[in-house]
């Protein structure tokens, strides 16, 4: 028996120095997930970035199309787009954008954690004045108390009324 084998590497081979299949397809997919967030992103975040006119109108299309087959067409057509570009700075404003996000949600659970302390605990009146020093304490004690007040109504739709929800506007501009 002979040995058909060569030192002549195959297209995919780590020594031909070309990528193989399984990483054109992993790279074509993520090109093509980073299109769907760039597609996500508000008008004014997609306007800042330097993208070919193809891009933006396949961008448009995409995101004007409602039938789920028609979607995931114009998806690998976006993906393919993507392709063409340098996706360095796309991605840099998806990742900003998704940081403000969990920034933004993490700011929101702060606050909520906070009016649920302060309902509960006569302390965390003075812990929240020591901590925002300029917040106005005669107001905040009279939201508090008027949140707990609807927080004894039986009914759960009443429970979480219109003080509660004051309570937790005046702490998130005293945070903000």
């Amino acid at each position: 028996m002979s040995d058909h084998r060569t030192d002549a590497p195959e297209p995919g081979d780590e020594r031909s120095g070309e990528p193989s299949k399984t990483q054109r397809k992993n790279e074509a997919l993520e090109l093509r997930e980073l299109g769907r967030a760039l597609a996500g992103l508000p008008e004014a975040d997609r306007a800042a970035l330097d993208l070919p006119e193809a891009l933006r109108e396949s961008i448009e299309r995409y995101n004007a199309i409602r039938k789920h087959g028609a979607k995931k067409r114009e998806l690998q057509y976006l993906g393919k787009q993507m392709r063409r570009i340098d996706p360095a700075p796309i991605r840099a404003a998806v990742e900003a954008r998704e940081a403000g996000s969990q920034a933004d949600a993490a700011a929101l659970h702060r606050v909520e954690r906070w009016r649920e302390r302060l309902i509960e605990d006569d302390a965390a009146v003075t812990a929240f004045v020591e901590e925002h020093p300029d917040c106005d304490v005669q107001q905040l004690r009279s939201l508090v108390r008027a949140a707990r007040r609807e927080g004894g109504v039986e009914d759960p739709e009443q429970r979480h009324g219109k003080n509660y929800r004051t309570l937790f506007r005046f702490l998130r501009d005293q945070a903000g």
